[in-house]
């Protein structure tokens, strides 16, 4: 009889998203965005999810990011 697999912690789902800090490139993906540099300049204007810097790699907290996407939806219901 095979014993099941253990879960890896890093890969369990909290709210839809990954349960670890996300990168820019992870913004790229879920978003299906044209480039990196879309959320970069997100950044620069203040429009996109709030990140925050780890030495000089830019990091975006899961539940922040689900928060912003409820406010993008909140005011597309709004208009």
């Amino acid at each position: 009889m095979a014993t099941p697999e253990p879960i890896d912690p890093r890969t369990t789902l909290r709210s839809g998203l990954p349960d670890r800090y996300l990168t820019p490139e992870d913004l790229v993906v879920m978003f299906s965005l044209p480039s990196v540099e879309t959320v970069y300049a997100w950044r620069r204007k203040g429009i996109g999810p709030t990140g925050f810097r780890v030495g000089k790699h830019v990091r975006y907290d899961p539940t922040a990011v689900a928060r912003w996407v409820a406010a993008q939806t909140a005011l597309e219901d709004a208009a």
